[in-house]
């Protein structure tokens, strides 16, 4: 169903992020993150620059490469585009991400390791999101082997709640067995 009509309205900036999953041929995981914004009149920031309509202000990416338990074991970043020369400073401290896992506590290290004035707010924003999309890449490649546990998305939404319809339709093994997350 679509969102209701908007009022009368121009469209002033655009934010593309795409999130990529790919399984290594080393059994190692590459989660890929890109971040592109673009604004759809000039953009002058005085000092700086000015933008052309449609020419990116920020266009970085982001590839953590992680194991079976998403523990981070390596990371890359390219920052083609970003609004100020010190942007680019902000790349060295992802790398003391190496070692912290895609999991629980995830967001609280990336803040540790890259918040405040140690790293930039829109690759941090890719990070938090990039647990996601590792979790969507690997979690079903790993699941397929383990018959005996619940997939680690059960309990986690309303769709997937152990006593609702979805997992009643898809995982009957598992249907009714209450995980803690459940109310």
């Amino acid at each position: 169903m679509p969102l209701p009509a908007p009022q009368a309205r121009k469209q002033l900036h655009t934010r593309n992020v795409v999130f990529r999953g790919y399984q290594r041929d080393d059994r190692l995981w590459d989660i890929e993150a890109e971040l592109l914004d673009k604004k759809s009149k000039v953009f002058d920031i005085p000092g700086e620059r000015t933008w052309l309509p449609g020419e990116p202000v920020h266009n970085m990416v982001i590839r953590v490469t992680i194991n079976d338990a998403f523990v981070v074991q390596e990371l890359a970043v390219a920052m083609d585009g970003s609004p100020h020369a010190e942007c680019p400073q902000s790349q060295a401290p992802l790398q003391s991400m190496i070692g912290c896992t895609m999991g629980r506590g995830w967001r609280q290290a990336i803040e540790r390791n890259m918040g405040g004035i140690r790293g930039c707010a829109h690759l941090r924003e890719l990070l938090f999101n990039m647990a996601t999309a590792a979790f969507q890449t690997v979690s079903q490649e790993l699941a397929e082997g383990d018959v005996n546990q619940p997939p680690a998305h059960l309990g986690k939404c309303l769709a997937w709640d152990f006593n609702g319809d979805a997992v009643k339709r898809h995982y009957p093994v598992f249907y009714g067995l209450n995980k803690g997350n459940n109310p």
